[in-house]
C-alpha cells in the first residue's frame, strides 16, 4: 500500500455537532448560556466603571469643597476679635486707659484665634543660633556675640502646621 502525501492543511469540516453524543440543543444552551454570562459580566463591568467614576467625581468636588472653606474655621476664631474691634471704636469718647485695656484684650482674642487655628509664634531670643528656615536675617551687624547668634528680633514669624508661613526677622551677629 502506498500512502499519498497530501499537502493541504488538515480541517475539518463543520458539523451539526462537534461531540456527537451530544444533542444539538444542547449546544444551543451552552451558547446561551454564555451569552447571558457575557451579557451579566458586561453589565458588572459597566456598573462598576460608572460606580469608579462616581467617587472620583465625588473625590473631586470632596477636594475642591476642602479648599474652598478650608479657611472657614480659623475665620469663626476671628469673628469675636473683629466684635471687639468694633466695640472698641464705638467707645472712642472714653479714655485712653479704657482703650489700652480693650486693645490688649483683643490682642489676646487674637492670639488665642490664631493658637487655634494651629499658628504659633516664631519670636527667637536674642542671642539663639540663626536658623535660615525659621528666620530671615535683614543684615549683619558687628557685635560682641558668638558669629551668626541673633542680636535683634524685628519682627516675629508664624508657623502654621509645621510650615513656616512667614519667617522671624532678625539682624545677626557678624564673624570678628
Amino acid at each position: 500500500m502506498t500512502q499519498e502525501k497530501n499537502d493541504a492543511p488538515n480541517v475539518e469540516q463543520p458539523t451539526e455537532s462537534t461531540d456527537p453524543g451530544v444533542p444539538e440543543n444542547t449546544h444551543e444552551q451552552q451558547v446561551n448560556q454564555l451569552n447571558q454570562l457575557l451579557n451579566e459580566s458586561k453589565d458588572a463591568f459597566l456598573r462598576a466603571k460608572a460606580e469608579n467614576e462616581n467617587v472620583r467625581r465625588r473625590a473631586t468636588e470632596d477636594v475642591a469643597k476642602a479648599h474652598k472653606f478650608a479657611i472657614e474655621s480659623f475665620a469663626e476664631h476671628l469673628l469675636p476679635v473683629m466684635d471687639s474691634m468694633y466695640a472698641a471704636l464705638q467707645h472712642h469718647n472714653e479714655d485712653l486707659n479704657k482703650l489700652k485695656e480693650g486693645v490688649e484684650l483683643t490682642l489676646k482674642q487674637l492670639s488665642g484665634a490664631l493658637e487655634k487655628g494651629k499658628i504659633i509664634e516664631i519670636h527667637p531670643e536674642v542671642g539663639a543660633k540663626f536658623d535660615p528656615h525659621l528666620h530671615q536675617a535683614i543684615s549683619m551687624v558687628p557685635s560682641e556675640q558668638e558669629a551668626n547668634t541673633i542680636v535683634t528680633v524685628l519682627q516675629k514669624g508664624y508657623l502654621i502646621a509645621d510650615r513656616v508661613l512667614r519667617p522671624a526677622l532678625v539682624t545677626v551677629s557678624q564673624a570678628k
